[in-house]
């Protein structure tokens, strides 16, 4: 480990050191800093995606904060530590790159990313699990999940070859969607189904045209973010409350806005 680490580490322990350490670190626990560990995650997604990369060695230390958390209380309980933690990531990448550090050959991405299905399959196998789709986390953001179980699915077969399937059970998922709404008697929970069923079919789109769901909305969401907020300034630059506009106008500012974008590209 390097002077680095071992001063990050010294930090940590003094932290939780039960005489002189930090009341809120020493409250603590696995559970208790679990989402930190998620919002951190997402800090250095939204650096990367913003392009922020002056702030993106901040948010990683952030990021590395919460694994040196982890790895204390386990030492504490006696179960690992750092070293614990870096030999099993050095040892799976190791594994899991026979193309590089084997004998095997791997001439593009895609037999490389073939090759570590084929072994976290041996790996699931090894420990005695059901199904390929056991040991999936339930708390993954939901399009995450389901994009992870579908990969995991298409590894058996269990996956459409052409695209024009995929986009077919949109189209049917969105006339069964209408089909609840248009009800003569709506009910709400077969409402959320059918926009469950529709999510997921979306979900499976994106999967084939290579493109990270989560992410894809993330930046959907800034996109309309920024858009609106623009909207918001052509609204108070007309001296009129957003709310006193019609909606034609309301999409009139929209328009104006995504032209001057357009331009600014």
């Amino acid at each position: 480990m390097s002077n680095d680490i071992n001063h990050l580490l010294n930090i940590m322990a003094k932290l939780r050191d039960p005489k002189s350490g930090c009341p809120w670190d020493l409250a603590q626990n696995y559970q208790s800093i679990v989402p930190f560990t998620l919002e951190e995650a997402y800090e250095v997604a939204d650096t990367i995606e913003r392009n922020a990369l002056d702030e993106l060695p901040g948010e990683l230390g952030d990021l590395l904060f919460q694994v040196i958390f982890y790895c204390l209380l386990g030492k504490e309980q006696g179960l690992f530590d750092f070293a614990v933690v870096v030999d099993k990531i050095c040892q799976k990448l190791t594994e899991r790159h026979p193309h590089v550090f084997g004998p095997m050959v791997a001439a593009s991405s895609q037999e490389v990313k073939q090759t570590w299905e084929r072994i976290k399959s041996v790996e699931r196998a090894g420990r005695s699990l059901h199904s390929v789709l056991d040991d999936i986390p339930l708390n993954l953001p939901a399009l995450s999940r389901a994009a992870k179980v579908q990969r995991r699915a298409a590894t058996v077969g269990f996956d459409w070859d052409e695209l024009e399937p995929v986009v077919g059970k949109i189209h049917e998922e969105i006339v069964e969607v209408l089909d609840e709404v248009n009800a003569a008697e709506q009910d709400q929970q077969k409402i959320t189904d059918e926009m469950g069923d529709l999510l997921f079919a979306v979900v499976n789109l994106a999967r084939h045209l290579k493109v990270e769901p989560e992410q894809a909305l993330r930046r959907a969401t800034t996109k309309f973010e920024r858009r609106f907020r623009g909207v918001e300034a052509l609204a108070n630059a007309a001296q009129k409350p957003m709310a006193a506009h019609s909606l034609s106008q309301l999409d009139a500012y929209w328009d104006q806005v995504k032209r001057e974008e357009s331009a600014k590209e």
